[in-house]
């Protein structure tokens, strides 16, 4: 069957950080393995040199510590004003 159910798409500079910028399952297919598996993907793809980190929606937040993500808090943010 050919047909798109997850898709993570990372933003890189190779060196220090890499952001998953969007990491997205097919309803159908949620805890399948499938996110977990584009995870792996990535990392193997931006080596071991490169971080990655994400910001997650409330509703995700206890899935990124399952699949090997720990919480930071040196992080800044300035929030959209519309």
């Amino acid at each position: 069957e050919d047909r798109l159910v997850g898709v993570a798409r990372t933003i890189t500079d190779w060196v220090w950080c890499s952001y998953l910028a969007d990491l997205a399952v097919s309803p159908d297919y949620e805890r399948s393995g499938i996110g977990k598996k584009l995870i792996e993907l990535v990392r193997e793809k931006i080596g071991e040199q490169s971080m990655l980190l994400l910001l997650s929606v409330p509703t995700a937040m206890d899935y990124y510590p399952r699949v090997g993500f720990l919480r930071e808090n040196r992080a800044f943010i300035i929030h959209r004003t519309k």
